[in-house]
């Protein structure tokens, strides 16, 4: 290897003791990195580094931009509460996190067959974030499952990710030789993926993490009095409070209900819903933006649907009364609070101290903290003003277009129907879905702005560089060779190197590159013994995609590194164990399945 290989890899070395270290968050370190790498064929005039086009060259991937348009997918799904009608039935209320990674997993995995995966871990993300919410299970055992199931799903099928087809593609290529059909995969990529399915499973609770968000949303002092009706056609009526989800909501709670006249205290959780029971709760803003959330339950106050303004333009508002506002001493009704500030009293919060009136019947005081529904220029306009001390906006806030769940829907199965018949690309199809959730006003221009995880894209394009460095340096392709020839003449143990050198490279180099760049050397091999390139083909299709031990090597370990508030080592205490897993079926599977003498 030349001094531009050995520099690289001493960098990606680097890399990667700095994320194992935490020296600072992933885009830093990355694009730093790629800079590292940069500056050093500036200053060398090397070609065998990339330079400034090369390098950034990944920022304009089309798998980048492809989950960039992806987020803006998924967000007008999450708007239109179209997500929720979907996965609620399918996730349930797990009671552990085991139940909760079964009822995930399995289906993800599913999807990831047929589908490519950055789109079925984009759709799950909200939902699992949401799960984690109304169970109060650790978002840390949720996500690297939910990463896993997609990358294993997608090994059973030819177009279960983009690697097997390209692999297949250069199969095709050679003279002489027959591609794979749709199938000839799941003969060793579905044990692989129930094996690693069972055994995440089995041993998950001992090597995921369960660390807490940073945020307890227990902890609050502020709490909000605020009244539900159940829509009398809604999808809620003769529900238990257990089926509608409304027991174990974080940081909530379900005081009383009021039921023509009758008040029910301490109700029970078998309790059905009526038509027009009006249901008093208690708890945080953040939790009573999840209830607004829920189908079936709408505002008390019939101020709401008064309001000058349309449903997709308004936000929620926490405004603190101040001793000079005018309806200091008047209730909100008497006051004609809707009239005077165009917003509607959602609920109020008084020192932690319950207020056991109807919204219109509170009589306003002076530091009462109220959450408005108004326009989201409400903030603006009186900030400065003095009928309140603090006006701000509560994030994430805007009321879901719940009319609009089937336009959200059919955008999404139009999307995947496209794609999965070849009629355009993944890249045009994510972006024409995602022009036209904001067409059909399932999201907002700038909702959909605001949903772009760019410390994800940044890593990402990053991570696309540095595979650029190990190529054209030289590195990749001299570890790959040297790994190989430590086998000797033995095919079993051949393909065992070219599984173990795939995989290496696949954690750092994105898949394809690995799948490319492993695919020559282990033609030449099988050509060399006289055997069957078959298992090759098949072992370097699964390694390339089996991406467990690091962030960096596969995009939805990227996707999922943030919310899941993981660190890199924690990637290797459960990855490293998964990738020996699918290793050991891959290898043994392989020569059975496609024999070497084939």
């Amino acid at each position: 290897m030349g001094w531009e290989a050995w520099y690289t890899v001493l960098l990606l070395g680097l890399l990667v003791l700095g994320l194992a270290r935490n020296w600072a968050v992933p885009d830093v370190l990355v694009l730093g990195t790629l800079a590292l790498i940069m500056l050093a064929e500036a200053l060398t005039g090397t070609d065998r580094l990339p330079g400034p086009a090369a390098a950034v060259a990944g920022f304009g991937n089309s798998g980048l931009i492809t989950v960039a348009a992806l987020f803006a997918v998924v967000e007008g799904l999450v708007q239109t509460g179209a997500m929720t009608r979907v996965t609620t039935p399918l996730l349930g209320r797990p009671k552990s996190a085991a139940a909760a990674q079964a009822r995930l997993m399995f289906p993800v995995a599913g999807l990831s067959a047929f589908l490519n995966n950055t789109p079925v871990v984009a759709m799950f993300l909200p939902v699992v974030s949401d799960l984690c919410k109304r169970t109060g299970i650790s978002p840390a055992k949720l996500f690297i499952p939910l990463s896993y199931a997609s990358i294993l799903g997608g090994m059973c099928t030819l177009i279960g990710t983009s690697t097997n087809l390209v692999i297949n593609g250069l199969v095709l290529a050679e003279p002489g030789m027959k591609g794979l059909g749709m199938f000839d995969i799941a003969w060793v990529g579905l044990p692989a993926a129930l094996v690693g399915l069972g055994s995440l499973m089995l041993f998950g609770r001992w090597l995921l993490p369960d660390r807490k968000p940073v945020i307890d949303r227990d902890g609050d002092p502020r709490q909000y009095t605020v009244e539900m009706v159940v829509e009398s056609a809604g999808p809620l009526v003769g529900y238990t409070i257990e089926q509608a989800g409304l027991r174990h909501l974080p940081g909530l709670f379900l005081i009383e209900i009021e039921r023509r006249g009758e008040v029910i205290e301490a109700v029970d959780s078998s309790a059905k819903l009526q038509a027009d029971d009006r249901l008093v709760f208690a708890g945080i803003v953040e939790s009573v933006v999840d209830l607004r959330k829920i189908r079936g339950l709408i505002p008390a106050t019939d101020q709401v649907f008064k309001l000058d303004a349309p449903v997709a333009q308004r936000r929620l508002i926490e405004a603190v009364v101040s001793d000079r506002c005018p309806l200091v001493g008047m209730t909100i009704r008497d006051g004609r609070f809707r009239t005077r500030y165009n917003a509607a009293v959602i609920a109020v919060a008084r020192s932690g101290e319950r207020v056991r009136k109807k919204i219109g019947d509170i009589v306003l005081r002076p530091g009462d903290t109220l959450l408005l529904e108004a326009i989201g220029s409400f903030a603006e306009q009186h900030r400065n003003g003095r009928d309140f001390f603090l006006v701000s906006q509560v994030s994430d806030s805007a009321p879901p277009r719940h009319n609009r769940a089937w336009v959200a829907l059919g955008i999404l199965v139009a999307m995947v129907v496209v794609v999965a018949a070849g009629f355009i690309s993944m890249l045009t199809a994510a972006l024409v879905a995602a022009g036209a959730m904001v067409v059909t006003r399932c999201c907002t221009g700038t909702e959909a702005r605001r949903s772009i995880n760019w410390q994800v894209l940044l890593v990402i394009g990053g991570a696309l560089g540095l595979g650029m460095a190990m190529t054209t340096s030289g590195a990749a392709e001299s570890i790959t060779r040297g790994l190989i020839g430590l086998a000797g003449g033995n095919p079993w143990l051949v393909l065992l190197m070219v599984y173990l050198t795939t995989s290496l490279f696949t954690e750092f180099i994105t898949n394809n590159a690995a799948a490319v760049l492993v695919f020559p050397v282990a033609l030449a091999a099988s050509h060399a013994m006289d055997v069957s390139v078959m298992p090759f083909v098949v072992t370097v299709m699964i390694a390339a995609s089996a991406s467990f031990a690091t962030p960096l090597g596969y995009q939805t370990n990227l996707m999922v590194y943030g919310p899941g508030g993981y660190r890199f080592t924690d990637f290797l205490r459960v990855g490293l164990p998964m990738n020996v897993i699918v290793m050991v079926v891959t290898v043994t599977l392989a020569p059975i399945m496609f024999p070497f003498a084939g």
